[in-house]
């Protein structure tokens, strides 16, 4: 017979709720889609909006605490101008504009695929509201791509924050992405997070469903 003490050691080896690597790895997650949008500061949302604005709520985030806000910028490059991008509060201690490569052909911006909050030798760009600009340097990034889940779902899907993992799509454009950083927090619900030029050329849509496969 097993002592306790043996059985003790193997249990807490397993995930959480004693599911099993096997079947964890086939466990979904959620596609969410990030479009182009933008961080801001306090300071930045005034330069912007006017003295005292406060971002308006429009659309509550999968992401707790998060929402989309009802103001949009102009972003404007080298290139060229994007109108109508969205921006995401709360507001946060230093702006951030996260685009596609895609919008960087179109700007004329050069960003990096950086994880959020890593900015140093990123791109630069111009944000223009109906109260004035704002000159953002080195605060433009491409998203890298990237998965949300509390510390539960990391135990279920024997992962850990800051692990790289590989991701299967499925459908007629199926694919696997590699380099998807998985993010643990108390604070987050589980999301795989991609931007437009990538989720258009696996076919994905929100909420559809991705699997981590190694």
């Amino acid at each position: 017979m097993i002592n306790q003490q043996l059985m003790g050691k193997i249990l807490s080896r397993l995930p959480a709720h004693g599911v099993m690597l096997g079947e964890a790895q086939e466990m979904a997650i959620p596609v969410g889609i990030s479009n182009r949008h933008v961080h801001l500061s306090q300071q930045d949302v005034e330069a912007l909006f006017g003295k005292g604005y406060q971002l308006t709520p429009f659309k509550d985030l999968k992401q707790p605490g998060q929402f989309a806000a009802k103001e949009c910028v102009i972003v404007v490059g080298p290139k060229g101008s994007i109108s109508k991008v969205r921006v995401l509060g709360p507001v946060r201690p230093q702006s951030q504009l996260e685009i596609s490569k895609a919008d960087c052909f179109a700007l004329g911006v050069k960003a990096p695929v950086r994880e959020s909050g890593d900015l140093v030798g990123s791109g630069n760009a111009v944000l223009m509201g109906p109260a004035g600009h704002v000159e953002l340097k080195e605060q433009v990034i491409c998203a890298q791509r990237h998965i949300h889940m509390s510390e539960i779902d990391a135990r279920m899907l024997n992962v850990t924050n800051g692990q790289k993992v590989h991701i299967k799509t499925e459908g007629e454009r199926s694919l696997i992405f590699d380099e998807v950083v998985v993010r643990v927090s108390e604070k987050f619900t589980l999301e795989f997070h991609i931007d437009t030029d990538e989720a258009n050329a696996a076919g994905l849509r929100n909420n559809d469903s991705v699997f981590i496969v190694s």
